[in-house]
């Protein structure tokens, strides 16, 4: 029975960082999934205001425009249209 200890013992030891290795990896897959789908979740919110809401549009089309005409006058460009 003592003879059978090493090879058990190399083994187990084996198979932890084996089993360390997949438990990093999968929580590391794991979180990119989270990520993504957080992501998704924030298109599919943006979606449904700009479809379900037309004020939504026009007042980040208004924001816009501002925006270039603050632009144009800090860095002295010439306007363009709304782009």
């Amino acid at each position: 029975m003592i003879t059978d200890s090493p090879p058990d013992v190399q083994l187990s030891r084996s198979s932890d960082a084996d089993m360390l290795e997949l438990n990093t990896e999968l929580e590391r897959m794991a979180d990119a999934v989270e990520n993504q789908t957080v992501q998704v979740t924030w298109m599919a919110h943006d979606m449904v205001v700009l479809r379900t809401s037309p004020e939504v549009v026009d007042s980040m089309r208004e924001l816009q425009e501002a925006y270039l005409r603050c632009k144009s006058a800090v860095y002295g460009e010439p306007e363009s249209g709304a782009a």
